[in-house]
């Protein structure tokens, strides 16, 4: 009846590309393995694989495989049981992974179950079935690995690791501009240091049990991390005139690990370490409630782990009140008093921590405030955002999002890709690039609130904008490690790694964010010329906002990587500091994203360091930095960039003067100290970068 798929079904094998592409594609991504063939295979399963993915990491090499075990096996009872012996082995040779032989021409199997089941089809893991069971001989379209979130449907839920308890509350904080400026503070000199006591001598009001420290290791996650019913970790009032505060950080971006209450109203807290690690307190952000108006707290942390901060030389934590939120539009703002970083006296013998404590007293009786080191954005914040870009009509023209890959979590990374419609192929070839990126470090939210002001101004119907995408293609990935952000880490991925020490990884697996963002990158140079790269990120000891970057060793662009950081501290005389600017690749700083797109080729490659503090230049002095303030610079990059590729190269020869300029009084400076004298026969311009910065 039908001759050429009876000539088909004799061959040995079908070979095709695009379904060999498909396999292993979709072998990497997860929907199967080939050793046991654990793709869901009817409309029921597709049903729930579609709609609650989960994935898991097998072995060390972090392959992804589905959870819903064997479905084959299940498929096979909605088969009829008139099936001959020879499809049900064919069936088991499936789930398998084994190569089928060729149908024997006598088969007693009638023929519409051996033209759907003989064929060589039935090797792939993407067949449908429709209502009715029977195979839909087409391959199942593959998820969403190129395309954003549906601009109508619902956002991505973050997928959390499964040891992590999370709480079903959606929580937002609007955003809010103080009024005045918000100052340091101002030490005393009467600040008191507390003494440890420990749970010893207080009372637990709040602890998380089975944190995932270093010798665990990540192996699953799903949407709501840890299964079952979430228990109430705070304490419970025993009535009205319980005073007790109530605890909760088991959201996104949260990271208190327990409470001690040592006094009515003080409090020792320990914050988590970053996830399958035992390092990295810095960040903090939780809640309490039940508060009481008249009354002064005391918040004490007691483990964390640098020795110099910023807390030392005036900055505030950050209060949220969720009353002043509702009735005055009153959003984040910089409080506490008596605030002292100092040396924890608790010595165990094994790790010196430090202390922050401050203390505050609450705008109002029973309220629900938050306290953060700096002002949040988290993965939802982010999704939100985009979604926003994806229905906007205009700006979706010109602003196309996609998924650059998925974290180890199976969280998507979003990649960003912004320009214009060329008129001709020529002129969009002629286009240079701009890659920016943020939150390699989670905890240095700082570098979010800079990409914001990046976005709201590159998407906007500015003139300078619109000049820019005409002109220019930028690649921005705003989030480079959710997995981290979502957890409430301070600086690494679920791999417990500092994802900033591995953009040379060949690891594609363990830190997808990084090796796709790398070969993006390269990809991205083999096709045009990358003007610019910069990396957002926090800095937790110094104020202002600086760069980074990478001496050029061709003396014929000699001090020119200078250049733009210069120029935007002419755009930006109050917030960003060029003499906190430097230069100099360290070898351990090999394995940054500045160094490792310098060395692919990359002239102006920078990470951008804010403070989590404030500024120390012009009329912003002794303030601490806001959104807007962080969100402003976000538009002076795109300021300074027209500035930088100005066809009247006046402001850019201007600069590379002064920069000489500079550099021939630092190098006076540098001999001074020395005790020498200069040579001033010999030209001063052919003594090495590195060793004026390494003296």
């Amino acid at each position: 009846m039908f001759p050429a798929l009876e000539t088909e079904l004799k061959q040995e094998t079908l070979p095709d590309p695009y379904e060999d592409f498909m396999y292993h594609h979709l072998q990497y991504y997860g929907y199967f393995k080939a050793q046991r063939g654990s793709l869901p295979n009817s409309a029921t399963h597709q049903h729930v694989w579609k709609n609650n993915p989960r994935y898991l990491l097998s072995g060390s090499f972090g392959e992804r495989e589905d959870v819903i075990p064997d479905p084959l096996q299940k498929e096979k009872l909605l088969w009829p049981t008139c099936l001959c012996s020879t499809v049900h082995r064919q069936l088991e040779a499936v789930s398998r992974g084994i190569r089928r032989p060729s149908r024997p021409e006598n088969s007693n199997c009638f023929p519409g179950d051996s033209l759907m089941l003989g064929s060589p089809l039935l090797k792939s893991r993407q067949l449908l079935h429709d209502e009715f069971g029977e195979v839909n001989p087409c391959l199942r379209e593959p998820r969403d690995l190129f395309a954003a979130f549906s601009s109508s449907g619902p956002l991505q839920a973050p997928r959390w690791p499964i040891e992590c308890e999370v709480i079903k509350e959606n929580l937002h904080h609007i955003e809010w501009v103080p009024p005045q400026p918000e100052y340091f503070y101002q030490p005393t000199g009467n600040e008191k240091l507390p003494e440890i006591v420990g749970e010893e001598k207080g009372t637990v009001v709040y602890q998380l049990d089975s944190v995932p420290t270093e010798g665990s290791y990540f192996t699953s996650s799903r949407v709501g991390g840890k299964r079952g019913i979430i228990r109430e970790l705070a304490v419970t009032l025993q009535g009205p005139e319980d005073n007790t505060l109530l605890f909760e950080s088991r959201f996104e971006s949260g990271n208190l690990q327990k409470a001690v209450r040592v006094d009515t109203y003080e409090y020792e807290l320990t914050l988590r370490t970053d996830l399958y690690t035992n390092k990295h307190t810095q960040w903090f952000y939780f809640r309490v409630q039940n508060t009481r108006k008249d009354a002064t707290y005391r918040f004490t942390i007691v483990n964390l782990l640098k020795p110099k901060s910023l807390y030392t030389i005036g900055m505030k934590p950050l209060m949220y009140s969720q009353l002043d939120a509702s009735t005055h539009n009153i959003g984040w703002r910089r409080e506490g008093n008596e605030i002292r970083y100092y040396k924890n006296n608790r010595d165990d013998g094994q790790q010196l921590f430090y202390c922050l404590t401050w203390t505050i007293q609450f705008p109002h009786d029973q309220d629900t405030c938050f306290f953060a080191h700096f002002y949040p954005y988290t993965y939802t914040d982010l999704q939100c955002y985009l979604l926003s870009v994806a229905n906007n009509p205009v700006q979706s023209q010109f602003c196309k999002l996609r998924t650059l890959c998925r974290s180890l979590a199976g969280n998507t990374v979003y990649l960003l890709t912004i320009t214009n419609p060329a008129r001709t192929p020529q002129e969009a070839a002629a286009k240079k690039a701009v890659v920016l990126s943020a939150r390699v470090h989670p905890g240095e939210s700082n570098g979010s609130w800079i990409m914001k002001g990046f976005l709201d101004f590159i998407l906007s119907n500015s003139p300078d904008a619109q000049l820019l995408r005409d002109i220019f293609v930028f690649k921005v990935v705003p989030m480079l490690n959710p997995d981290g952000v979502i957890v409430g880490n301070y600086r690494c991925s679920l791999a417990g790694r500092d994802l900033n020490r591995h953009y040379k990884t060949i690891l594609k697996e363990s830190f997808p964010c990084i090796w796709y963002t790398r070969n993006m990158i390269k990809r991205l140079l083999e096709e045009r010329e990358v003007l610019l790269y910069c990396d957002f990120h926090g800095h937790s000891r110094k104020n202002n906002i600086f760069l980074y970057g990478c001496n050029s060793n061709d003396r014929k662009y000699w001090l020119h990587e200078r250049v733009f950081p210069l120029m935007l501290s002419k755009n930006a005389p109050d917030k960003f500091s060029f003499h906190s600017c430097n230069f100099k690749v360290q070898k351990c700083k090999e394995g940054t994203g500045r160094v490792v797109m310098w060395r692919m080729g990359i002239l102006n490659s920078y990470t951008m360091e804010s403070t989590f503090g404030g500024s120390t230049l012009g009329h912003k002095r002794d303030t601490h930095f806001t959104t807007e303030d962080l969100k402003s610079l976000g538009y002076h990059v795109c300021d300074t960039l027209l500035d930088f590729c100005d066809p009247d190269r006046t402001k850019f020869m201007q600069c590379l003067a002064e920069l000489k300029e500079l550099l021939q009084q630092e190098i006076h400076k540098k001999f001074n100290e020395l005790g020498q004298d200069m040579d001033l026969e010999g030209s001063w311009s052919d003594i090495s970068l590195s060793d004026i910065e390494s003296r």
